[in-house]
């Protein structure tokens, strides 16, 4: 972890300019490294002036780590240049897949985490650190149905990820939330239980009721500010590991960054609270 980050927020092309010019102490940047894969261009041109003023972490969505296959070679070469041009403060990727026999698919999806999944994923991660020559970080996913054949639970399964193959974690805290609501489960005993020693990003972002189930399904959404009981939960958590690096993810209904920041700042006093910086 890089001492001087603290939160961050998601880099949009409309805030590029405010992006460029915000003086907030420890503030940092995310993008999907996907959208910046090219040799020049406009887009790659502002995230150097962005990284020549901020930290930057990359957040990939397409390595498909629980893929029945090895990460796409090519797509890892492509990603270390960009990793090598930006020196990014952080990378992670998702426990999910989304690429099968060469198609790609718009959406992160689940696995049974048995413990032949876990030895292929465990290949595929340190692939991934590599070819990459560096650390990367694994979000635990966002659930909306249950599924057959789990064979651990999921905190047990990154934490042994994490153990085999030296990667970091990243605890996305409304996917806990979403996930425990629509499967079921305590989402602050899942906080409480997570491996604060493995984790080196936290994630918030807001959530929406499916149209048609309401409340009875949530989506993690991105497209809606942090909810109090999540907010809740992120303090809980900090409060027992200590400061981590903290990303506010808005991708949709964007507001202005001046909307976005205040959000942020929340995060970053949360992050500089004496019971925090003492855990």
């Amino acid at each position: 972890m890089t001492p001087t980050l603290t939160a961050g927020l998601g880099l949009k092309p409309p805030h590029y300019e405010e992006a460029r010019a915000c003086p907030a102490a420890g503030l940092w940047f995310e993008v999907h490294p996907e959208n910046y894969l090219v040799d020049g261009g406009p887009r790659l041109a502002w995230l150097h002036a962005i990284r020549e003023r901020h930290a930057v972490s990359l957040h990939g969505v397409a390595l498909s780590l629980a893929a029945d296959a090895p990460p796409d070679a090519r797509h890892l070469g492509r990603l270390r240049a960009l990793a090598d041009r930006i020196e990014p403060a952080l990378v992670s990727e998702h426990l999910a897949w989304s690429a099968w026999r060469g198609a790609y698919h718009p959406d992160l999806l689940p696995f049974p985490r048995t413990g032949e999944a876990l030895a292929r994923i465990c290949a595929n991660v340190s692939a991934a650190q590599d070819a990459l020559g560096r650390r990367i970080a694994i979000e635990n996913p966002s659930h909306y149905l249950r599924i057959d054949g789990h064979e651990r639970g999921e905190i047990d399964f990154l934490a042994e990820l994490s153990r085999r193959t030296g990667c970091g974690l990243l605890l996305d805290v409304n996917n806990v939330f979403v996930s425990a609501a629509n499967l079921g489960f305590d989402a602050a005993g899942y906080v409480d239980a997570f491996p604060g020693e493995a984790v080196m990003e936290i994630h918030l972002a807001g959530h929406t009721p499916d149209p048609t189930l309401g409340e009875g399904l949530l989506v993690d959404s991105h497209d809606a500010p942090v909810c109090a009981a999540v907010w809740a939960l992120y303090e809980r958590l900090v409060a027992r590991i200590g400061p981590r690096p903290t990303l506010l993810e808005r991708d949709g209904n964007l507001p202005s960054f001046e909307e976005l920041l205040a959000e942020r700042d929340r995060a970053h006093a949360v992050l500089a609270r004496p019971e925090a910086l003492a855990a």
